[in-house]
């Protein structure tokens, strides 16, 4: 059984929905996407500021080098985050979804044929999330529980141990659904961002000469005075505006005008007061006297909550890019870029929660591996920002495609916005290839794996596509010469999947071959996945007749949705086909893959990769939600 050839991709809610949605519940929503959104950049304050200042000892002796590192993370926060993601990249979304996959398909819906290029962009763009997703919950939980040796210094050799119990117990409990635990992310959240503003205030007020540091001119001083160092410390500065990507793969969870209400009304100035507090701390206790900013201008006897709040903070970043390691891969399986995995639903009246228990177990791994491989959050900021730096890069080149080929906006505007942004995302991703030796070189060789193997899949399945297609019997023909020669008939219906629209299937072949009967009713069934996120009921079957004994049935699915067969089957009703699951069959095809002698060292192996996938890829009848009682498997065998 081959999964539904697709050409597009994800988006969340229908748009008119989505509207209404948001008018009424837009407190609620607001709340929602500080917990979820902004859970990760909400937790950079923590670690950013500190690798700024100690990205070369020396580097910031002076309050004017102090205030050029501030106006370097201001101006990053203002034009990357507020200008470029929130008044532009949440703006291309895709039936109100958004992400790279989501913009992928937004630009794929301008060409008749989509240039290869464009798809290679948004599998890149996938594999770098993957890349990242292993290093978020890494450096978020261990910089917040490191503050716990400013509250006692004999826990240091604690630090690592308490580390990797949270993390275990944040995977462990993924299996539950984050329903429940997400109810408080919003709350929490709010609390830890008027926190970060409090504390930041309380010190701007000590020494309000920080404000300076508005001035982008001093910024820009601190780079050609340090050009030694300038990329080092750009990539020190790119810490304060991971987690950008958010405000984009959420947007269909929440709606454009939450995302903005948040960040402009809670997030964006309690962020700038914050570092402008770190700041001013430094400024009235020395540079060589502060070791770690964000923990130390916090009064003594509010030190232990703080640290408590900045844990529940990063197991709330943690969650949330765990969540959408979820949603991405569920997106990337509809669109025929992975394998299928077992994926199960957490909830009951939300389909965007779901737990797929192969994606947690490696994410787990790797996390752990990563705290214990680097042991402190400060070499872990090294091998933090490649991957995202690169989803910002292939953001902006899709985005660009959109503006020019889907807004039409004026090619000057376009190229003027491109350039201005390949310079600034350029620097970013450069700054931080610098690293590359430094620990960089995890989430590039994560993002390189799966980016390998999504596109040995995608070759695999489409050299399947076209072996299978040479040695089937075209579907017309087949049930032309049935029409002439009528074979025994029993009762019942007998539903043949394949993704092939004019070959006949390779289950109905052997059946006819083996079995020399057909049913009352066959049904040739093609799965589909739409360029939108979703498709409405009365939109997702279309029936053709063949004759009294066929009938061509395409089921159409959004790339968000789960493809539940025997659900979809039952719309059909309305359309005149009375659908009885009790006496339907599914008729599936089961192919036993063979490596043939090809020559060629790419072959060789993506052969063996796509054959791997295709092993260890989750059942059919179990993805496609078909009773296991009502399926027969008929086993052919192909050598690629």
């Amino acid at each position: 059984m081959t999964h539904a050839d697709t050409t597009g991709h994800e988006a969340g809610v229908e748009s008119t929905h989505q509207v209404d949605h948001a008018k009424h519940n837009l407190p609620i929503l607001t709340l929602g996407a500080i917990g979820v959104v902004y859970g990760d950049i909400g937790t950079s304050p923590i670690y950013a500021f500190r690798q700024a200042m100690q990205v070369r000892p020396g580097a910031a002796a002076s309050n004017i080098e102090v205030l050029g590192l501030l106006s370097l993370i201001v101006w990053a926060l203002t034009l990357t985050v507020t200008v470029k993601y929130v008044f532009f990249v949440t703006r291309a979304d895709n039936n109100g979804e958004g992400g790279t996959l989501s913009l992928m398909a937004l630009a794929r819906k301008t060409f008749t044929n989509p240039p290869i290029w464009i798809t290679a962009l948004g599998v890149l763009g996938a594999a770098l999330f993957y890349g990242d997703a292993i290093i978020t919950p890494a450096i978020s939980v261990l910089s917040a529980v490191e503050g716990i040796e400013l509250v006692q210094p004999g826990m240091t050799r604690w630090v690592v141990p308490i580390t990797l119990v949270i993390i275990l117990g944040i995977f462990a409990v993924q299996r539950f659904g984050t329903a429940k635990v997400s109810i408080v992310f919003g709350p929490v959240t709010a609390v830890w961002f008027l926190t970060l503003g409090i504390a930041g205030v309380t010190n701007i007020v000590q020494n309000p000469e920080v404000l300076w540091a508005l001035n982008p001119l001093l910024g820009l001083q601190f780079l050609v005075t340090h050009i030694g160092i300038a990329f080092v410390v750009v990539g020190a500065i790119f810490l304060a505006v991971t987690g950008a990507e958010a405000l984009y793969v959420d947007l269909g969870h929440f709606g454009r005008k939450p995302i903005v209400l948040a960040w402009f009304g809670l997030v964006f100035p309690c962020l700038l007061l914050n570092y402008f507090g770190q700041g001013a701390y430094v400024i009235g206790h020395g540079v060589d006297n502060v070791a770690s900013p964000f923990f130390e201008m916090v009064p003594e006897w509010g030190l232990l909550p703080f640290v408590a709040l900045a844990t529940l903070a990063t197991i709330i970043a943690s969650q949330a890019v765990i969540t959408g390691t979820y949603s991405l891969t569920q997106q990337a399986i509809a669109l025929n870029m992975l394998p299928r995995m077992v994926v199960h639903h957490t909830s009951a009246t939300q389909s965007g929660q779901i737990y797929m228990p192969q994606i947690n177990t490696m994410l787990m791994i790797g996390v752990l591996v990563l705290v214990a491989a680097f042991r402190s959050s400060e070499a872990l900021s090294n091998a933090y920002g490649i991957a995202v730096s690169g989803v910002m890069i292939v953001t902006l080149s899709l985005l660009v495609v959109v503006m020019w080929r889907n807004w039409k906006w004026n090619p000057i505007v376009v190229v003027t916005f491109g350039i201005v942004y390949v310079c600034i995302d350029g620097g970013f991703f450069a700054s931080n290839v610098s690293k590359l030796f430094q620990g960089g070189w995890v989430p590039a060789a994560v993002a390189l794996v799966v980016a390998m193997l999504m596109w040995s899949w995608m070759a695999g399945r489409r050299r399947l596509a076209e072996k299978t297609r040479r040695d089937e019997v075209p579907l017309q023909f087949l049930v032309d010469n049935l029409a002439k020669k009528k074979p025994t008939t029993v009762p019942g219906t007998a539903v043949f999947l394949t993704s092939d629209i004019e070959g006949a299937p390779t289950a109905l072949l052997h059946s006819l071959k083996h079995y020399k009967v057909l049913h009352e009713q066959n049904v040739i069934l093609t799965v589909r996945t739409s360029t939108s996120p979703r498709v409405p009921d009365d939109e997702k079957v279309t029936i053709d007749a063949y004759n009294e004994l066929f009938f061509r049935v395409v089921v159409t699915f959004g790339y968000m949705e789960s493809p539940n067969i025997p659900k979809a089957l039952a719309l059909a009703r309305k359309l005149g086909w009375k659908f009885d699951i009790m006496s339907t069959s599914f008729f599936l095809s089961r192919r036993s893959l063979k490596i043939g002698n090809k020559s060629g060292m790419l072959r060789f192996w993506q052969d063996r990769a796509f054959v791997r996938l295709a092993r260890n890829a989750s059942d059919a009848t179990e993805y496609f939600h078909i009773p296991t009682g009502r399926v027969v498997e008929i086993g052919t065998q192909v050598v690629l």
